[in-house]
């Protein structure tokens, strides 16, 4: 259907290292997450997280302004 058209379509950009902008609704783009430390809450114990790239929305104005 058209929202899977979409969110392939988006989804390919992404991969493909671009941004897909739309205008009055906002901004999707690729982000780079750093490896880190982190800590599993059940034992304490310290875990090293792997850097990944992560997928980020930017509400445009006008979206922002009607809510």
């Amino acid at each position: 259907d058209m929202l899977d058209s979409f969110i392939d379509a988006v989804t390919k950009t992404l991969k493909g290292g671009g941004k897909v902008t739309m205008v009055g609704f906002g901004t999707f783009t690729v982000s780079k997450r750093a490896a880190r430390n982190g800590r599993n809450p059940q034992t304490g114990e310290t875990i090293k997280i792997k850097a990944k790239k992560v997928a980020r929305f930017k509400p445009g104005k006008e979206l922002t302004e009607k809510l």
